[in-house]
């Protein structure tokens, strides 16, 4: 088990139920860039991955 996922066990126990838009999420992670600059590279990487994740794989 990643450290990671204690994290995300945590989100999914305490909002699995709620329904949030990708704008929604889209504010969230810039708010909390603008709190913890130091993860914008891997936040913005996240993003994109997530963006991206629908287009066939370029090999």
């Amino acid at each position: 088990m990643y450290f990671t996922d204690r994290g995300i066990e945590e989100l999914v126990d305490r909002r699995g139920d709620e329904s949030v838009t990708l704008e929604w999420l889209g504010a969230r992670l810039r708010d909390f860039v603008d709190l913890n600059p130091d993860f914008e590279t891997p936040v913005e990487r996240f993003a994109t991955w997530l963006a991206r994740l629908d287009d066939e794989d370029e090999d």
